[in-house]
């Protein structure tokens, strides 16, 4: 699969370039982890998609610190990374693992995930919607920052724009771009209000968005409480 190899490729220099080709990354990452309910002693089960070098499972685990993460993705690389960077927690697991194979337990009370559900055809994001709600425990929570197509080619024009402007200005080097764009050429976003809807046909609640800006979005909804 070329997008596990293209994020193998960059696993050791991930977490250097994040915050310069994420526009806002302290708004992004900071909208998402608000929405998280904060209770220091709670022991909630957290399960983290496509979860990468653990970049934001960190800062989960430094908002629930007596939370059980697991992480999964679908990079061998990149999970060695978060592996290294969890190595001294035990409450952080690890699975090699592609969405798809999900299980329907309902086991967690709070799925995240952070810039890798656009990597999927919508036929997948529909599906996984399905397999996310089966998997949370009633009244629990999914979030997903992650990234959605402009309504228009117009739009997607200033997104481009607008990103190159500021990646540029935060001082990414020429060979990180191109990398990202090799990594972005297997993106498949999409809009923002399809994704929505597709959150309500699997069955979620109080669905939101709680952060957009340009193409990044923070949205996600909650299971039923029984």
């Amino acid at each position: 699969m070329r997008v596990r190899e293209l994020f193998d490729q960059c696993a050791t220099a991930y977490d250097r370039d994040r915050p310069k080709l994420i526009p806002s990354f302290d708004e992004f990452y900071g909208a998402a982890l608000y929405v998280i309910p904060h209770r220091e002693d709670a022991v909630v089960r957290v399960l983290d998609l496509g979860a990468g070098t653990g970049l934001f499972a960190a800062m989960v685990a430094q908002r629930l610190p007596a939370a059980k993460i697991h992480l999964t993705d679908i990079a061998p690389a990149m999970l060695a990374e978060a592996e290294r960077r969890f190595v001294d927690n035990p409450r952080i697991t690890f699975s090699l693992q592609d969405h798809m194979d999900l299980s329907a337990r309902a086991e967690y009370d709070l799925v995240l995930s952070a810039l890798s559900i656009h990597h999927l055809q919508d036929v997948e994001k529909k599906r996984l919607f399905k397999k996310v709600y089966a998997s949370l425990r009633p009244g629990g929570l999914f979030i997903n920052a992650d990234q959605a197509l402009a309504p228009t080619a117009q739009g997607e024009e200033q997104y481009q724009r607008h990103w190159l402007e500021e990646v540029r200005a935060n001082g990414i080097s020429e060979w990180a771009l191109e990398r990202a764009r090799e990594r972005m050429s297997e993106d498949r976003s999409a809009l923002l209000v399809d994704q929505l809807a597709w959150l309500r046909a699997a069955g979620f609640d109080g669905i939101d968005c709680w952060y957009k800006r340009f193409r990044f979005v923070v949205y996600g909804g909650y299971k039923k409480p029984e």
